[in-house]
């Protein structure tokens, strides 16, 4: 059966602990943290990971991969991390402009030269896209009948994510220009334009841009399989081999997976930990959110300020989180500061209450820390 679109897709939710956490955990505290928060919120497992610009500096994980199942969640073990995707999606492109192959102010005429535009897209970038201020709405683009039809959709996913950008782009805008309005089809549309800027699948561009420079060998996409968790709605587990997943199609926007490890990696890359991979100029431009009205995104994050984040004044915070109903992923960091938080989670509702619960008590009490 195939959840609601508004359940199944999920999306961001700003933090709203964002603003006021105090500190990063010591590590000494933190499996203490996640001991409790599992207790109180019961999902079938829930891992933690605090970041450096060096990786992961500590991790923990209670639970079983499947609810009933007495085979326990591991560190090696893959989380499915939901709409955290858009922020990889978000830094291919900016490889791709730190290579010479885009532009940030590449407009979509440029980026999609064989489309037939509405006119009022003139003036539209990637970049309106990637902080959801362009006026594309999800609403009439991702209803029942595409999430079922994209389901069993055969064809090669370029060629699906080039019909919807073309579907998306020929009226106009939907929704007030400039105004933030979160939606995926943003990026898949975003995602559609790195394929015909390099000529893969966005996938591929991943593995190429991503995946591979950062050394992320657990990566993949969609719901994992093997050795690996299950997701679960409502406490029951999703078979990976049947509808546990967004449709392929929505990949830039939220199908992601990898072990905690292996996240940690991008989050300190984000930090500034890999500058081989990506420029410090490129790095900001993808955590300046745009001017505008509230709430404060950028490409792929959400934007915020925290006394902690800083060195003598609030510093700045990039948050995000992502779910597709049965899986559950929240990040926060500090970029100045290099450190950052991460929870994840097997299970969609109950993975809400426990990261962000976890991400509370990793942080609470430890002002001095």
């Amino acid at each position: 059966m195939f959840a609601t679109r508004r359940a199944l897709l999920g999306g961001f939710a700003a933090l709203p602990l964002a603003a006021a956490l105090p500190a990063i955990a010591r590590s000494a505290e933190a499996g203490a943290a996640l001991d409790a928060v599992f207790a109180e919120t019961a999902p079938p497992a829930l891992a933690a990971g605090i970041v450096t610009r060096e990786g992961l500096g500590w991790a923990g994980v209670r639970g079983v991969r499947r609810a009933g199942h007495e085979a326990p969640a591991t560190l090696e073990d893959r989380w499915h991390l939901g709409s955290n995707t858009k922020a990889m999606t978000a830094a291919v492109f900016g490889r791709l402009v730190e290579q010479g192959r885009a532009r940030w102010d590449l407009t979509l005429a440029e980026a999609l030269p064989g489309l037939t535009l509405d006119p009022a897209w003139a003036a539209t970038t990637p970049d309106d896209l990637m902080r959801h201020r362009a006026g594309l709405l999800d609403d009439s683009l991702l209803d029942q009948a595409w999430l079922m039809s994209a389901h069993v959709d055969q064809r090669p996913l370029p060629e699906q994510r080039a019909e919807f950008a073309a579907r998306a782009l020929r009226a106009p805008p939907a929704g007030p220009v400039g105004q933030f309005a979160y939606g995926n089809g943003n990026y898949i549309v975003v995602g559609a334009i790195i394929e015909a800027l390099t000529g893969q699948s966005w996938e591929q561009a991943m593995q190429a841009e991503l995946y591979q420079p950062l050394g992320l060998a657990s990566a993949g996409f969609g719901a994992p399989r093997g050795e690996a968790p299950w997701g679960h709605r409502g406490g029951v587990g999703v078979d990976p081999a049947g509808f546990a997943d967004n449709p392929r199609a929505l990949g830039p926007a939220g199908t992601a997976h990898m072990t905690m490890a292996d996240y940690a990696r991008f989050i300190a890359a984000v930090m500034g930990g890999a500058p081989d991979w990506i420029s410090d100029g490129t790095r900001r431009h993808l955590l300046t959110p745009a001017a505008g009205s509230p709430p404060a995104y950028a490409a792929g994050w959400g934007v915020g300020t925290a006394p902690w984040a800083g060195v003598g004044e609030p510093g700045p915070t990039i948050t995000h989180n992502g779910s597709n109903t049965m899986w559950f992923a929240t990040v926060l960091a500090a970029p100045e500061q290099g450190l950052g938080l991460i929870a994840l989670c097997n299970d969609g509702a109950a993975g809400q209450r426990a990261c962000t619960s976890l991400i509370r008590r990793l942080a609470d009490g430890h002002a001095d820390a």
